[in-house]
């Protein structure tokens, strides 16, 4: 009963601050020694490109989130990234997870390094839920554009696949772990990684199919 009554408080919580904070996005500050703060210009220029594009109103300026900290709840879409360790504390866990039910959206996507750690520590989130690989023929890949055959490769990194894996709740979708795809690289300035035009548009394509998608789901 009790576990009950804080998840609809979380739930009624979450709810009142989305309806001031709508279009906030954050990027998700963790533990663990990882660059959580990597590709900085990566989620502003997202924003641009999707209310130039698809209609968006975002505020241009992400703010930062620890992952424990209740100010999580103020936002409907959390973005994190970095290139190695992750580590959630007991809190921290509980925290992300009472987002995640309420509403909440993350999108993790690997840098290059994550994945090890990110696996492990979703387990403290979630330890009867996995990740599942999602099928091209999911609506993420079919929203604002079409991406016929799923995730995009942006960076090469050890030459595989780029995949997308998604946990879900009650038939929703509520994280995203983008893998060998590196699509923040792809948001980021034209100078930093001297991405050739397509490649990038791809990414910020893909980018926006994530933003819609969370947003209307």
């Amino acid at each position: 009963m009790m576990t009950i009554k804080i998840t609809l408080t979380y739930i009624i919580c979450f709810s009142f601050f989305l309806l001031s904070h709508a279009q906030d996005l954050a990027i998700l500050k963790y533990k663990g020694g990882g660059d959580w703060y990597g590709n900085p210009t990566a989620l502003p220029n997202l924003i641009k490109f999707c209310n130039n594009n698809i209609g968006t109103k975002i505020n241009p300026k992400p703010q930062n989130v620890e992952v424990g900290s209740t100010d999580i709840f103020q936002f409907p879409f959390i973005h994190m990234t970095g290139h190695g360790h992750v580590f959630f504390g007991d809190d921290d866990a509980e925290n992300l997870r009472n987002y995640l039910i309420s509403g909440g959206f993350l999108h993790i996507d690997d840098n290059y390094g994550m994945q090890p750690y990110v696996t492990k520590e979703l387990k403290k989130v979630f330890p009867d839920k996995d990740l599942v690989e999602l099928p091209a023929t999911h609506a993420i890949f079919n929203t604002a554009y079409k991406f016929p055959k799923g995730l995009p490769k942006i960076h090469e990194h050890d030459g595989k696949r780029s995949q997308a894996f998604g946990l879900f709740h009650e038939n929703r979708l509520i994280l995203l772990f983008t893998y060998e795809s590196d699509l923040g690289d792809g948001w980021e300035d034209p100078e930093v990684h001297n991405d050739n035009p397509e490649v990038r548009k791809k990414a910020l394509e893909m980018g926006a199919n994530i933003i819609k998608y969370a947003f209307e789901n």
